[in-house]
């Protein structure tokens, strides 16, 4: 029987996610496992925990990766955090803002969606409005939407939100490593990001954080926590303090690819690799300019690391991308929801976000045009 194995082709990561791997991530990924309670092993942990707090710029104790991938993160904060009744407020302007109210409402929440046209940001006027008509427990945004390309003003949003008493929760799946994340100053109480995007790490892990004010919602809940899998209450106990208790096996190896992809992004300095981010955007979006292809979204708000273009007239963009894959060994993303078959998603995160990746792309949309 052959082996499935020997025939992947190796593939220039420019989609949404997941990132081009750094080789010492694989090598890490590669080491010998040990006992998810080995005292070698929950040392590792706690140097997460550090290297995470230092890259979200957050004093928050709990502050860890889930095991599963982003969407896990996403779960742990809504389910932990939602108890039945309770208003939650969405500012949606694309497909994650979209899927956060699906589980809003599958836990019972009193949803309410503030929309906003996909492409453009939250307006943070229309936020302040909404806030006054009614109380919320729980107001929702995602800072770096992956479906458009935008970048949403959760600082601004966050002061809002701390004005009128409700937890803020903040989707940082595609921004953490690539932009600034900064949970403190921005009043953030609830973070969930993923390992796959701007950390150069295979997909498996969710990085959360919970401020004080959502552990005291959680240990004030009147129902337990409805998923097993992610009640923090449970899995706390095995994250933190000197004696760590059993809640379930977690992904070893994973978690040594997720401290080195976090050891380089901190060796290389963060500002440093923001810096490089924004550079080979900008060199991205002269080059694709230079081929008649037009950004989706205005610079203003524009993500350095999703990128939505518009291909020129007349071309088929699910053809170009078949081609790209096929003939040059490149992924790009498709549009998703009203945005399918309109735009290519470009993504430039993390090790993906190197001048010569940028300029390989651009050489081969030049021959394929």
């Amino acid at each position: 029987m052959p082996n499935k194995l020997d025939s992947l082709e190796k593939i220039l990561l420019m989609g949404p996610g997941p990132s081009m791997v750094h080789s010492s991530v694989y090598a890490a990924m590669a080491k010998d496992t040990i006992g998810h309670m080995d005292a070698s092993f929950i040392a590792l942990m706690d140097a997460i925990k550090e290297q995470l707090r230092a890259l979200c710029q957050t004093r928050n104790s709990v502050t860890m990766p889930m095991s599963g991938t982003g969407s896990s993160g996403m779960e742990t904060c809504f389910v932990n955090l939602v108890e039945p009744g309770d208003a939650v407020l969405i500012l949606q302007n694309g497909v994650f803002g979209v899927r956060m109210a699906d589980v809003a409402g599958r836990l019972g929440a009193d949803v309410d969606v503030l929309e906003f046209e996909w492409g453009t940001p939250v307006i943070t006027d229309d936020v302040a409005k909404a806030l006054g008509k009614k109380k919320y427990a729980i107001v929702a945004v995602v800072h770096a939407e992956t479906s458009t390309g935008v970048c949403n003003p959760v600082e601004a949003i966050g002061k809002l939100v701390k004005d009128h008493g409700a937890l803020y929760l903040v989707d940082c799946v595609t921004s953490l490593g690539g932009i600034e994340v900064a949970l403190d100053r921005w009043g953030v109480d609830a973070f969930y990001s993923g390992t796959q995007k701007c950390l150069s790490c295979p997909p498996g892990l969710a990085p959360i954080s919970f401020s004080e004010a959502a552990i005291a919602k959680l240990k004030g809940r009147k129902n337990k926590v409805p998923n097993w899998y992610l009640d923090l209450t449970m899995i706390i106990n095995y994250w933190e303090g000197n004696t760590r208790a059993y809640h379930h096996t977690a992904p070893i190896n994973m978690n040594y690819a997720l401290y080195q992809a976090l050891r380089l992004i901190l060796q290389e300095g963060t500002d440093k690799v923001f810096e490089r981010h924004k550079d080979v955007h900008d060199r991205l979006v002269y080059g694709l300019d230079a081929l008649g292809f037009k950004m989706y979204v205005k610079e203003s708000c524009r993500l350095p690391m999703l990128n939505a273009v518009v291909p020129p007239p007349g071309v088929d963009e699910a053809a170009l991308r078949k081609r790209m894959r096929q003939e040059y060994m490149i992924e790009l993303g498709s549009g998703l929801g009203p945005l399918a078959g309109k735009i290519i998603r470009i993504g430039l995160m993390g090790e993906t976000a190197r001048r010569e990746n940028v300029n390989r792309l651009l050489s081969a949309l030049r021959e394929c045009l």
